[in-house]
């Protein structure tokens, strides 16, 4: 079979699977002669992990991100490509995993990477839609102008408080000049309204966006900034944490027997003014971290309460699908590590929300194994729009019909270590596989975790004379890639 007619065929058969969610209960755009194209509403949030009610986190307070979980489907097991918001964003964004489209850091820019690609935002603005980006969507503002209806607007965020807005002119200066100056402070609380900070302003300017284009057929990106660090919200959402609530990591350590290339040294939150050079943290700047954190994630969803309170508002619940993604995970003192750029299950797991009007399987929630780069054409999918043939993702509509179907068998994820390697990882239904390879692709490493037995990833097993046979399978599993997992 010649790989044009093996793309037929399997273009007919997403196009079957489409057909039978249609009829399974969701709705599908075009359904009808008369029905207008179904919206889209995507609600980005950065750096944000499963650290929700809705995933078992009891002590988080988010009752608008519980309540869009109750009203669509959750996915407990989604996973992005890279634990860097650049590569992880663009990834989804355009369906290209990091090694084929070269974005495996912040920069090269889709733009400037792949240019003539397809982005999700242009698929969705060729076939009539209007396309707004607000917020944070792509890493860089000023990426992929063409895939936008409307210039790309992301207000300005950081700090409140003047003393830290000082430090922080500063510090753009002493860049400027070519100096390594210090930010700012990792946590702020100043007592002002939401409007105070950045992701305030951008549910205000969504909202204005549903008023402006509730008439048309629209996609609009809304990306929210928190929890990313600074840790800087509203007093109030820091209230909502008292100190003696919050627990510190009890898997402190470094996975015993993990190689020496795989722990990430933490750079990015050491950059801040009140974080010791050599990444040291009492007990007491722990749980004020772990506090920040989890105000900013309260921060982050009373603002996606709001724009779906205006949708609902508008009369358009009914006619758009409402889609809300981490764009990766985050380490909060697991596995001795703060913040992303690791290869461990913290970081590459991200939570994954779905609602489809009309969707049978109201408030349930599915354990398949999926994939940023699968979110292009699922949207695409319910949209009824042609799936363009770079996509190296698997439309996951079907299930939305059964949440029990037989689904991948991995998911592929991978991060750079600078000069010194490429760590490359698989989460099975059973284990976490990493290689670590050197520039040249020398094996450097690698981690087996089970995650029957050891959830937490403290015990690496793939130097055990034991795991012999375990590792070279689940390395020829990798080998094969993600067509070979493919459902």
């Amino acid at each position: 079979m010649t790989p044009r007619i093996r793309r037929v065929f399997h273009r007919a058969a997403l196009v079957a699977v489409a057909a039978l969610i249609a009829r399974g209960g969701v709705v599908t755009a075009g359904d009808s002669g008369d029905r207008r194209p179904m919206n889209v509403l995507f609600l980005a949030v950065d750096d944000l992990r499963p650290q929700l009610g809705c995933y078992g986190q009891t002590q988080m307070i988010t009752p608008n991100i519980d309540a869009l979980a109750a009203q669509g489907m959750l996915f407990h097991r989604a996973y992005c490509q890279s634990a860097i918001c650049g590569p992880s964003r663009a990834s989804l964004l355009t369906g290209l995993r990091p090694d084929t489209s070269g974005i495996i850091r912040n920069r090269p820019s889709v733009s400037q990477a792949v240019p003539d690609i397809l982005t999700l935002p242009r698929q969705f603005k060729s076939h009539g839609y209007h396309t707004v980006s607000i917020g944070k969507i792509y890493h860089g503002p000023g990426d992929d102008k063409g895939g936008w209806s409307e210039r790309p607007v992301r207000p300005r965020g950081g700090y409140n408080l003047p003393a830290n807005q000082a430090i922080m002119v500063a510090y753009a200066r002493g860049l400027a000049e070519g100096k390594d100056p210090p930010r700012g402070p990792v946590v702020e609380a100043a007592d002002v309204p939401d409007e105070g900070y950045s992701d305030g302003v951008v549910a205000n300017l969504a909202i204005e966006a549903l008023r402006k284009i509730k008439d048309k057929p629209f996609f609009l990106a809304t990306g929210f900034s928190k929890p990313h660090m600074p840790f800087a919200c509203p007093r109030k959402y820091w209230d909502m944490y008292p100190e003696e609530s919050i627990r510190l990591a009890d898997n402190p350590l470094l996975p015993d027997g993990a190689p020496e290339i795989a722990p990430y040294n933490w750079d990015e939150m050491r950059a801040y003014n009140d974080i010791d050079d050599d990444g040291s943290l009492t007990d007491e700047k722990r749980r004020q971290l772990i506090r920040g954190y989890c105000a900013c994630v309260s921060y982050a969803d009373a603002q996606v309460g709001k724009v779906v309170a205006e949708l609902d508002r508008l009369d358009l619940r009914e006619n758009t699908i409402v889609i809300l993604w981490g764009d990766h995970g985050w380490h909060l003192g697991e596995n001795g590590q703060w913040g992303k750029h690791t290869n461990y299950e913290q970081a590459t797991r991200a939570p994954l929300i779905l609602s489809v009007p009309g969707m049978k399987n109201v408030g349930q929630s599915t354990d398949a194994l999926v994939e940023f780069v699968d979110i292009y054409p699922t949207l695409s999918e319910l949209c009824n729009q042609p799936l363009p043939d770079h996509l190296e993702g698997r439309s996951f509509s079907a299930l939305l019909e059964d949440p029990n179907l037989a689904w991948k068998t991995a998911a592929f994820s991978q991060v750079l270590r600078w000069d010194r390697g490429m760590g490359y990882t698989m989460r099975t239904e059973k284990y976490r596989y990493a290689r670590w390879q050197d520039p040249r692709g020398n094996i450097v490493g690698h981690e087996i975790y089970d995650h029957v037995d050891d959830p937490q990833e403290n015990t690496n097993l793939a130097n055990r004379p034991e795991s012999a046979q375990l590792l070279q399978q689940l390395d020829q599993q990798l080998n094969a890639g993600w067509r070979e997992a493919l459902p």
